[in-house]
C-alpha cells in the first residue's frame, strides 16, 4: 500500500496550535479523530500536517454556573453523556451524547470536533442550535444561528478554533432520533427546547443543505408544547434530503415523528 508523508504536531495550548498550523503547508486540526482518520484511511485527506489538540488543558473541562453551561471543546461524548452536572440542569443533551455512535466514538469523539465538522448527520449540530448556544473560538463568540452555514461548512476560518460551547439551559428540552442501524448516524434527529427565548426546534439528518430550524414546529410547540401539536405540523419535503437510505417524503414524517418524541422526552 503506498504511504504517503504526513508530520505530526503535539500542541500544548490554543495558541501553540494556531502557530504549528499557520507554518504547515496543509495542515489540520485533529481532536478525537473520528472523522479525519476515516478520511486519511480513504485518501479523501492527505494534509501535510496533523495539529493534534487533544493535550490543550483550556479546551478540557465542564463549567455548570446556575443554568449557565459551558463545555470545553475537547470533552467526550461519554463525558457530556456521564455528567452529573449537566443532567441536572440540562438533561436533554447528555441524552443526546448517550447516543452518539458507539462506546469507541463516545469515548474519543469530541464536542467541539463533531461542531466544527457539521457532518449533516451529526447530532451535536441541532443540540447547538436547538439551545441557541454559543460556539467560543480562538478569535470570536458565534451565536449558533450564524455558525451553520451548509453541508460540512461553517463560519470558522481555516485556522480558527473551537475552545468552547456555552449555553443557558432551557425550561424544557429533548432529543430523539431515527438512527442509522449501521452507523448510528441520525437519518433524521429533532431537538426542541423552550426557554426564556422561546421555542427552537432543530433538524438534523434531514436538510439537504444540514442542519436547520424548523419555523412550522416552532410556531406550533410555542402555541401549545405538546406531543400532539408537534405530530400536527405539515412538514414539506422539497427541501429535505433523499437517499439511499430513504426519501425525502419519507423523512418528513421522520421529522414530525421525532418532534413529537422530543417533546415527549423534554
Amino acid at each position: 500500500m503506498h504511504l504517503y508523508s504526513t508530520s505530526y504536531h503535539r500542541a500544548s495550548t490554543v495558541e501553540d496550535a494556531g502557530r504549528l498550523l499557520s507554518g504547515a503547508e496543509d495542515g489540520k486540526f485533529i481532536a478525537g479523530g473520528q472523522t479525519l482518520i476515516a478520511a486519511l484511511k480513504q485518501r479523501l485527506a492527505q494534509p501535510s500536517d496533523l495539529v493534534d489538540l487533544r493535550h490543550i488543558e483550556t479546551l478540557k473541562g465542564i463549567k455548570v454556573e446556575g443554568r449557565r453551561v459551558t463545555i470545553g471543546a475537547a470533552v467526550t461524548h461519554a463525558e457530556v453523556a456521564s455528567s452529573a452536572e449537566i443532567r441536572a440542569v440540562c438533561p436533554a443533551i447528555s441524552n443526546l451524547a448517550a447516543m452518539i455512535g458507539d462506546p469507541h466514538v463516545r469515548h474519543l469523539g469530541t464536542i467541539g470536533g463533531s461542531v466544527a465538522n457539521d457532518d449533516p448527520a451529526a447530532d451535536y449540530p441541532s443540540a447547538v442550535l436547538g439551545l441557541g448556544a454559543t460556539v467560543v473560538t480562538s478569535r470570536r463568540e458565534i451565536a449558533a444561528d450564524d455558525f451553520f452555514v451548509s453541508l460540512f461548512e461553517t463560519a470558522l476560518a481555516e485556522d480558527e478554533i473551537i475552545t468552547a460551547v456555552r449555553f443557558d439551559a432551557p425550561e424544557r428540552a429533548g432529543y430523539a432520533k431515527f438512527a442509522n442501524p449501521a452507523s448510528r448516524y441520525a437519518m433524521t434527529g429533532v431537538f426542541v427546547s423552550k426557554g426564556p427565548g422561546g421555542v427552537r426546534v432543530a433538524v438534523t439528518g434531514a436538510g439537504s443543505t444540514g442542519v436547520f430550524r424548523h419555523a412550522g414546529l416552532e410556531a406550533a410547540l410555542s402555541a401549545n408544547w405538546s406531543p400532539d401539536a408537534a405530530a400536527a405540523v405539515d412538514i414539506d419535503s422539497s427541501e429535505l434530503m433523499s437517499d439511499l437510505h430513504c426519501t425525502a417524503e419519507y423523512r418528513a414524517n421522520l421529522v414530525r415523528v421525532m418532534a413529537k418524541r422530543a417533546v415527549q422526552s423534554s
